[in-house]
């Protein structure tokens, strides 16, 4: 279990693929403008994420190392597109929202890196389980800047849930106060880029004060030998 304990730690925390190794950028800067839109491509990367690591750990021994990254991508190729047409059938307000960025999913590096990284390297049980871990670490990211972004650009939380939930999630919605124009700044990429940059700071001050917490080890100084030339 301690392997596992460590692929989630590695996953939600010190390997966040967004927060640390700042893959998937892309979508997830221009995406998430609500927290619907973020969860929707949170937990679509998620289950192509997933889809893959099993895929690929599956096929591993059996795939030569000079076509490896080429049988990866038809991979990831063939469950973006499955996933695209499911939400284009059961959500699609979710789907125009999502636009381009959802097959693009096929150049997200946060899959090919874990596909190649560790699928390709370890168990069915793991490549899943790390699919899922670091599925689930982008997709925070992915809500917690949604969450700031949809707050200050529109005083709202959760707008929109009824295209990716159903009709039932309209009541979802809530509304922290009523504006009349947008903060188009927190809308825009700009303000993706700061509520990114603030995130990330914010990581580094907590990783920084869990090892200032850490108890530091003295090592005792190693005392010379002094050799004296023998005759």
């Amino acid at each position: 279990m301690s392997q596992y304990s460590e692929i989630a730690f590695q996953g939600l925390w010190k390997n966040n693929p967004g927060l640390v190794q700042l893959l998937g950028l892309c979508p997830l800067l221009a995406v998430t403008a609500t927290v619907t839109n973020a969860l929707g491509l949170g937990l679509a990367t998620m289950v192509v994420l997933i889809g893959s690591n099993v895929l690929v750990s599956l096929i591993r021994e059996f795939v030569p190392k000079e076509i490896r990254i080429a049988v990866f991508v038809m991979i990831i190729a063939a469950l973006v597109t499955v996933v695209q047409l499911l939400i284009n059938a059961y959500a699609y307000g979710l789907y125009l929202s999502l636009g381009i960025f959802l097959p693009l999913i096929v150049t997200n590096c946060v899959i090919i890196g874990r596909a190649e990284a560790f699928a390709s390297r370890n168990s069915v049980a793991k490549a899943a389980f790390d699919g899922l871990m670091m599925g689930v670490g982008f997709t925070l990211v992915l809500i917690v800047l949604g969450a700031i972004r949809e707050i200050l650009g529109q005083g709202t939380l959760f707008d929109g849930a009824d295209q990716l939930l159903g009709p039932w999630a309209a009541g979802l919605r809530i509304d922290l106060w009523h504006t009349d124009t947008s903060f188009l700044l927190a809308m825009l990429p700009p303000g993706a880029f700061l509520g990114m940059g603030l995130l990330i700071a914010l990581k580094n001050v907590i990783d920084k004060k869990l090892a200032e917490k850490q108890p530091k080890t003295i090592t005792a100084p190693v005392e010379r030998a002094r050799v004296t030339k023998v005759n």
